[in-house]
């Protein structure tokens, strides 16, 4: 089967980029892929383009249908330069008197990246439809989703959503459709991807999928910008979309932590032990051998969230601090929080944690552990009475 085939005239001529380990941050283990579309009706509209180092891959993805040089418009979903680096070579092949359609905010920003003049640019609007002649295209804005200038296209007669960046994954395995990979796996990816990328947003993601169902919009079909497309049962990434903007806290645990002489792993090793002796799922991880992005992961759907690291130079150890950071950033919600680490002679790492805990508007749900050197067995036994503390208020959930 030709996996480049959405459905007659419409087409993937994007692209797979095997060798990507990193995105903003973000770990990309098995790469990515960049979705353009290409939709040869009477009017041919090409959707989206790609990285630049891949313009001429595109370029020859789109020679497989039709000539490039016949593309009538581009639709420009999103503006960041995964989406828009090959543009203006594009652009410069097919005819940069051809019309470019964008959001307002896509518009403005298409000119801060290329130059006010450039392209001709036109701007549509929410609930604004377009005809190539056997299809009808219209647009949704989706401000913050997760640029201002993001939008979605919708194709009536063939109900498929174009979603840009919500709903992908960042995947270039072997499956280009949902029905080609495993649920988990699937479901895996694209909560690494809403964790990482849309959490913060969540609030709006909310509101969207309501706006959408209020449109009753009939969607076979789901064309992210990044990993698999959704034909088999398009609601199942959207009613998972629909559970992770609730941000409801689940009774689970997520211990992160750094060590210096293995004391405060010592102490993190007591603490998940106590949690789990409840049979509260808890998954313990070392800032040092986890990735921020697969920390965030975790914490996504977390209830509870531990801190522990050591006093280094008055401060906490610089890993914790770059997941700290991290997280502030993408502000996962509803959670309960604690610290712990062990210390030399000043002391100050808890206390920083707990600091964090309270900006990020956990619950402090202890005033926090700390230990002098090494932890002996009266100092585990503290450990184990902070981790039942949180698998009591886990339960309580």
């Amino acid at each position: 089967m030709d996996n480049t085939i959405v459905c007659k005239g419409i087409y993937n001529v994007g692209v797979r980029d095997f060798e990507i380990r990193d995105f903003h941050g973000y770990s990309t283990y098995q790469g990515t892929t960049y979705n353009a579309f290409l939709i040869v009706d009477e009017k041919i509209v090409l959707m989206d383009t790609v990285k630049k180092p891949f313009t001429e891959k595109l370029l020859n993805n789109i020679k497989k249908f039709v000539d490039p040089k016949k593309i009538d418009m581009v639709i420009s979903n999103h503006t960041e330069m995964d989406h828009t680096g090959a543009l203006p070579h594009i652009m410069h092949y097919i005819g940069e008197e051809k019309p470019i359609l964008c959001s307002k905010a896509g518009k403005k920003n298409l000119e801060a990246h290329f130059g006010k003049g450039k392209f001709n640019l036109q701007t549509v609007s929410s609930g604004e439809e377009i005809s190539t002649g056997t299809k009808t295209l219209s647009f949704l804005e989706t401000r913050m989703l997760h640029w201002p200038d993001s939008m979605f296209t919708y194709a009536k007669e063939d109900k498929i959503l174009f979603s840009s960046d919500a709903f992908g994954q960042h995947y270039s395995g072997p499956a280009a459709f949902d029905d080609q990979i495993s649920e988990e796996e699937m479901l895996n990816h694209a909560k690494k991807y809403y964790a990482n990328i849309l959490l913060p947003f969540s609030g709006l993601v909310k509101k969207l999928i309501k706006d959408v169902e209020d449109m009753k919009l009939e969607i076979n079909t789901i064309c992210p910008d990044h990993g698999v497309m959704f034909r088999k049962d398009p609601l199942k990434i959207i009613n998972a979309y629909k559970e992770w903007c609730e941000q409801k806290p689940s009774k689970k645990a997520v211990v992160i932590y750094d060590s210096m002489w293995e004391s405060t792993r010592k102490m993190a090793d007591e603490i998940v032990d106590a949690i789990a002796s409840k049979n509260i799922p808890v998954v313990s991880m070392n800032t040092r051998k986890c990735h921020r992005s697969d920390i965030i992961t975790e914490v996504c759907d977390c209830g509870a969230v531990l801190f522990g690291s050591p006093t280094l130079n008055n401060n906490i150890f610089p890993a914790l601090s770059d997941i700290l950071t991290y997280m502030k950033g993408l502000k996962p919600k509803n959670k309960i929080g604690a610290a712990f680490g062990s210390y030399g002679w000043s002391g100050e790492a808890v206390g920083i944690l707990n600091s964090y805990i309270e900006e990020m508007g956990y619950e402090l749900a202890d005033p926090g552990l700390k230990v002098q050197y090494v932890p002996d067995e009266s100092d585990f036994e503290k450990c184990r009475e902070l981790g039942l503390k949180i698998a009591e208020k886990l339960e309580n959930l």
